[in-house]
């Protein structure tokens, strides 16, 4: 069953993007915790971030 987030990457969930790349994307949460809380993901899905492969993991962190 697809993930929260991979609807939100296919477009079934509308969210406000802030910056999208080929294999990221940030938008702002709908229940932030601050002024401007925005969510950093990769669009590959994975059950947890630490799953991703060291490449991805690191293009993430640059991209945040």
């Amino acid at each position: 069953m697809a993930s929260i987030f991979t609807k939100i990457i296919k477009g079934e969930i509308p969210c406000y993007k802030i910056a999208e790349t080929d294999d990221f994307l940030a938008f702002l949460d709908i229940n932030p915790n601050s002024k401007g809380h925005t969510l950093c993901i990769p669009k590959q899905e994975v059950d947890k971030i630490f799953d991703l492969d060291e490449d991805t993991y690191l293009g993430l962190m640059k991209f945040s």
